[in-house]
């Protein structure tokens, strides 16, 4: 059983052993899971700590997508579009209940464009190699009309399919927490790190806080890495105040309407939209998922607001590629996600750049960072710096196993009740698998993350409210207090959510 409070008994008497672990990583998203599943799976004693909720940030705001990057294609990084590529085919065989090949069509006005697209698209095919998902095609216009329905005729000319995979980003990380566990390690939630342990200025072990108690504790560590995305320059500079900021930040927003203005099962690409990016239009848990953006931020709020701008965008470029455009009012729900991109005037000492996507650095006091990069490429991340672990320490013959590896990848049992929400398939019983298997500890843990509720139609997730106090009040044993704090929360969180 993976509930919270059992687990956290096991940490507090470890911490009270004085246990010394080789590897503690601060960061439950993509990058910091998949550090602590390929660091436990050579053997290592590993924790992972999270200040919120696993999968709280970027890592489940995605465009659910696995896939090379098509754009880079055209940019001529074969080498980043290869590495992407091997790893969308690693994710597929590791964790085929959560990771699905999908076919995507991208609609052409010309014969020219057919051609363009088809010859880059099959380089893509054979930059994947024996991992490939499937073959690119040419499609006739009655092909893409039967593919794609509801898309516009509007000097449509045909249209190109290729294929990529999908996959649902919070019940992977989920899947990853579980997988920690299997292998030995520990993974907790709502355990921020508040400060570091040093002896001769290098880094010993963590200070952090349980968020419910507000117990303090310390653990030793041979090894510590900072995996916490966007806000990987707080930890840096908790670590010393001579650091200086290596990301750009630029948030992502995506926009989900009924299934109905886009019934297709095979995913839409427009390949080049007026801000010279592409937008896909997705079929997703039977809604239709449509994005996304790319704007600059300054700062890191861990519920970014959509510009107006941004959703007006998202819409209308939809609505020159589909005959039934979704307005506003359609909208079920918006949601935000924030990039760590690495800047351009990032640090050059004791920086290893593992690719362009993603960069790896030391700090004197032996602090490993790591950002940048995307969901596709989470293993390879791993692999790279749980390798740089190992070299510092002098651990020889501990190889990855992650390669190869099954994730514990069940999906969300079925379990017999009725829904909660006619527009959700949710039901009391899969809440309290939530809560008593997968560390769901809060009204939005369950119906952001372990559902997708909150991401489907946030006026529906708002609806299912109650159900969710009341498990949690009877497993948790909750205060009314505590419950009522969490459910002014929520609300705020889906306000925002919505297309207001």
């Amino acid at each position: 059983m993976l509930s919270r409070k059992k687990h956290l008994e096991v940490l507090l008497t470890r911490a009270q052993e004085e246990y010394v672990w080789d590897v503690i990583v601060i960061g439950g998203g993509a990058t910091g899971l998949g550090s602590a599943v390929d660091a436990a799976s050579r053997g290592l004693k590993v924790l992972l700590l999270e200040g919120h909720d696993f999968a709280k940030g970027t890592s489940s705001r995605a465009t659910k997508l696995a896939h090379g990057g098509v754009r880079y294609l055209a940019q001529g990084n074969f080498s980043l579009v290869r590495e992407a590529l091997e790893e969308r085919g690693r994710m597929l065989r590791n964790a085929p209940n959560l990771v699905k090949p999908l076919a995507f069509v991208i609609p052409v006005h010309s014969v020219f464009q057919k051609l363009f697209y088809w010859a880059g698209l099959k380089m893509y095919d054979l930059l994947a190699g024996k991992l490939a998902v499937g073959p690119t095609t040419m499609l006739k216009k009655n092909e893409v009309l039967r593919a794609v329905p509801t898309i516009s005729q509007s000097r449509l000319k045909g249209g190109v399919r290729y294929f990529d995979a999908q996959f649902d980003d919070a019940r992977l990380a989920i899947a990853l927490m579980k997988t920690v566990y299997k292998l030995g390690g520990v993974a907790v939630n709502y355990m921020p790190v508040t400060g570091f342990l040093k002896a001769d200025e290098k880094i010993t072990g963590v200070q952090a806080r349980d968020e419910f108690s507000g117990q303090q504790f310390s653990f030793k560590a041979k090894s510590v890495i900072n995996a916490t995305g966007v806000w990987v320059d707080e930890l840096r500079k908790m670590d010393s105040g001579e650091s200086k900021p290596i990301l750009s930040p630029s948030q992502g927003v995506h926009v989900v309407v009924d299934e109905h203005f886009y019934p297709g099962k095979e995913a839409l690409l427009v390949p080049k939209t007026s801000d010279g990016r592409v937008l896909f239009v997705v079929p997703w848990l039977g809604k239709t998922l449509i994005g996304t953006t790319d704007t600059p931020r300054q700062d890191t709020p861990w519920e970014p607001d959509a510009l107006p701008e941004e959703i007006d965008f998202i819409l209308n470029t939809a609505g020159q590629y589909l005959a039934n455009a979704p307005t506003r009012a359609d909208v079920r729900s918006v949601f935000v996600g924030l990039r760590p991109l690495v800047s351009a005037g990032e640090e050059k000492q004791n920086t290893k750049s593992i690719s362009r996507e993603h960069t790896v650095i030391t700090a004197p006091s032996g602090l490993i960072s790591i950002t940048g990069g995307k969901w596709t490429t989470y293993r390879s991340m791993a692999e790279e710096v749980i390798d740089l672990v190992c070299e510092q320490q002098g651990w020889r013959n501990k190889p990855t196993r992650t390669r190869h590896m099954r994730l514990e990848d069940d999906l969300p049992l079925r379990k017999p009740g009725s829904a909660l929400h006619p527009c959700l398939e949710l039901n009391a019983a899969e809440i309290a698998q939530a809560v008593l298997e997968e560390m769901a500890v809060t009204i939005e843990d369950v119906l952001a993350r372990r559902s997708r509720a909150l991401f489907l139609d946030s006026a529906a997730a708002l609806a299912c409210m109650n159900e969710v106090r009341f498990v949690l009040q009877n497993e948790l044993r909750y205060s009314d207090e505590e419950l009522d704090r969490q459910e002014s929360k929520f609300r705020a969180i889906a306000d925002q959510y919505s297309c207001k």
